[in-house]
């Protein structure tokens, strides 16, 4: 008799929603994994781009030291798991790779190094894919936010500790700068805002 009293909870637990959370959680952690895995190589081209431009503007130093801390604040951010300060560090980093590449715009020959190029198109690709992974994050984790507030998976929630999950969104005073295209020499490229939690990211051509 007590293993079905016992069993009563559990069922009506698995009834509201448990399996269902547990789902969206599972989602909502694959595709915050995914901007960790870029978020990571982004990380390790920054070392050969900075020694790339140093050999052509030594002298800059103030920039290489802000591209070196903002890198530090990436790789902390991404072992702290938390995509809140993974936000803010990414676009600190997108800031301090904005004025080493205005640091380039006064260097054609550098622009015209194959290293330093190749470079800026992996780099490209991984930023892109940053902004891909973010928009499946947010999807993910706005779903998952939404599901636990309705009854009676807010009972359920509440019982198992489920927590709504945070966006990986910027706050204010972190917003990306400006970069530099390369495409149109001389040209600092347009910002662009940062996307509504949630929303899908333009993808490059």
């Amino acid at each position: 008799m007590r293993s079905v009293w016992l069993a009563v909870p559990l069922l009506l637990v698995a009834g509201c929603g448990y399996n269902r959370i547990q789902q969206l959680d599972e989602q909502a952690n694959g595709a915050q994994g995914q901007i960790e895995v870029q978020l990571r190589r982004r990380a390790d081209l920054i070392p050969n781009l900075v020694n790339t431009v140093k050999g052509y503007a030594q002298h800059e130093e103030a920039v290489f030291t802000q591209v070196a801390q903002a890198r530090s604040g990436v790789i902390n951010a991404v072992q702290s798991h938390d995509p809140e300060a993974m936000a803010n560090a990414n676009a600190q980093m997108t800031g301090a790779l904005g004025r080493l590449i205005a640091v380039a715009e006064a260097y054609p020959q550098l622009k015209a190094d194959q290293q330093f190029t190749r470079l800026m198109d992996e780099l490209s690709g991984t930023e892109n894919r940053i902004a891909v992974s973010r928009g499946d994050y947010n999807q993910a984790a706005q779903e998952y936010n939404s599901y636990i507030r309705q009854f009676p998976q807010a009972l359920t929630a509440k019982v198992t500790g489920a927590k709504p999950r945070k966006y990986f969104d910027a706050g204010p005073g972190s917003r990306e700068a400006p970069t530099v295209d390369f495409s149109r020499p001389g040209a600092p490229a347009a910002s662009t805002p940062a996307p509504a939690p949630g929303a899908a990211p333009t993808k490059q051509p």
